[in-house]
C-alpha cells in the first residue's frame, strides 16, 4: 500500500525552521540530528572535541535559504531476499508530486548513512517531501528516489555481504521493472556520509549504470591506518582498502557528472580534498562552512537535487 507524504512511518519536520530550530538545541543534538554518521563518528573518536567546540560555538551553523515544497507524491515500502546480502533487504521508493506507479521517470538512488537504513531521512527530509522540494525558480524535479537496506560495510563487498551487488543486480533492476530509471537511461546517485562515499564508489564501480552524483560529506579516508583505526568494520584488510578507496580510481568518473559538498570543518573534509584534487575536469565541488552534522547536510539537498535533476532530466 502507498503511504503519502509524512505518513511513511519516517519523521520530518513541516519546515526549515522547525529543523533547524531541532538541531539547535545543544552540542549533542546537532551531532546525533546528523543521524548515524554523527553517531558513527563519536564512536570511532573520528569527532575530536575541537569539533565538539566548533559545534558548541556556532562554527557548525549554516543558514538554509528559504523552502517551498508542493504536495507530496506516494511512498512505497517494500522488501526482498537479497541473494546479495543473504538477507531480507527493505527499501523505500518516492515518487514526485504528479506522478505514482506507471510513470517512466528518472531514478535517483539513495545511499544511507553508517548505521542506517532505508527509512533514513534524506538531509531530514523524507524522500517525497525531498522530490516535493521547489527550487528557487519553481522548477519541480521529476524524479523517483529510492533508498535500501545497505548495512554497515560501507557500500562494498564483505564476507557474506555485498551491498553493492546487491544495488547493481537487485535494486535497480526492480526499479527498472517498474518503469524507473529504464535502460538506457542512467541511474543518479547521492548519499550523505558513508552513502556520500557509497554513492562516489558506485559510479567508480559501475559508470556504464551512472550519470550523475551528487555526494553529501562522503566519509573519505585517504590511509588503510586511518581508516581502520577510526571504523574497523569499514574495510576487512589493507588490500580492501585499495580495491574501493575513492581516491585512488576517479578516472573512470571521466564522463560522468559529479558534485561533491564537503564543510571545512568537517573531520572527513582532508579526504574529501584529496578526492577533488584527483576528480577529472568539470566536477562541481561546494567547500563551504559547517561540518559533518545536520544542517550542512539540510543546506546540501536542494543543490544536490538540483544538480541531478539538470543531469538525469535534460
Amino acid at each position: 500500500m502507498p503511504v503519502v507524504g509524512g505518513d511513511s512511518g519516517v519523521t520530518t519536520g513541516t519546515s526549515s525552521r522547525r529543523r533547524f530550530l531541532k538541531w539547535g538545541l545543544s552540542a549533542t543534538a546537532v551531532v546525533v540530528a546528523g543521524g548515524a554518521a554523527g553517531v558513527e563518528l563519536v564512536a570511532h573518536g573520528v569527532l575530536p572535541g575541537q569539533h565538539l567546540l566548533y559545534v558548541i560555538d556556532g562554527a557548525c551553523s549554516v543558514a538554509l535559504p528559504p523552502e517551498s515544497f508542493d504536495p507530496e507524491g506516494s511512498t512505497y515500502l517494500g522488501s526482498f531476499f537479497s541473494q546479495a546480502r543473504n538477507t531480507r533487504v527493505g527499501y523505500t521508493l518516492a515518487y514526485p508530486p504528479g506522478h505514482d506507479k506507471g510513470s517512466e521517470l528518472p531514478l535517483v538512488v539513495y545511499l544511507h548513512g553508517w548505521g542506517g537504513n532505508h527509512l533514513s531521512s534524506y538531509g531530514g527530509l523524507t524522500l517525497a517531501r525531498a522530490l516535493a522540494l521547489r527550487s528557487a525558480t519553481g522548477e519541480h524535479l521529476p524524479m523517483a528516489m529510492i533508498c535500501a537496506d545497505g548495512g554497515r560495510g560501507y557500500w562494498h563487498a564483505h564476507p557474506g555481504d555485498d551491498p553493492m551487488s546487491m544495488l547493481v543486480d537487485e535494486l535497480i533492476p526492480l526499479c527498472r521493472r517498474l518503469g524507473l530509471g529504464s535502460s538506457p537511461q542512467k541511474i543518479g546517485m547521492t548519499g550523505i556520509s558513508m552513502g556520500g562515499y557509497g554513492a562516489i564508489l558506485v559510479a567508480e564501480k559501475h559508470p556504464e549504470l551512472v550519470s550523475a552524483v551528487a555526494a553529501i560529506s562522503p566519509a573519505v579516508w585517504t590511509t588503510w591506518p586511518q581508516a581502520h583505526n577510526a571504523n574497523p568494520t569499514a574495510y576487512t584488510s589493507a588490500a580492501d582498502f585499495a580495491a574501493n578507496n575513492v581516491v585512488a580510481h576517479t578516472s573512470a568518473l571521466a564522463g560522468i557528472g559529479v558534485r561533491v559538498a564537503s564543510g571545512v570543518l568537517d573531520p572527513f573534509h582532508p579526504g574529501v580534498e584529496a578526492l577533488v584534487h584527483a576528480l577529472p575536469h568539470g566536477a562541481v565541488v561546494d567547500f563551504s562552512k559547517g561540518c559533518h552534522t545536520g544542517p550542512f547536510f539540510a543546506a546540501q539537498v536542494p543543490p544536490s537535487l538540483g544538480y541531478l535533476s539538470r543531469h538525469l532530466i535534460s
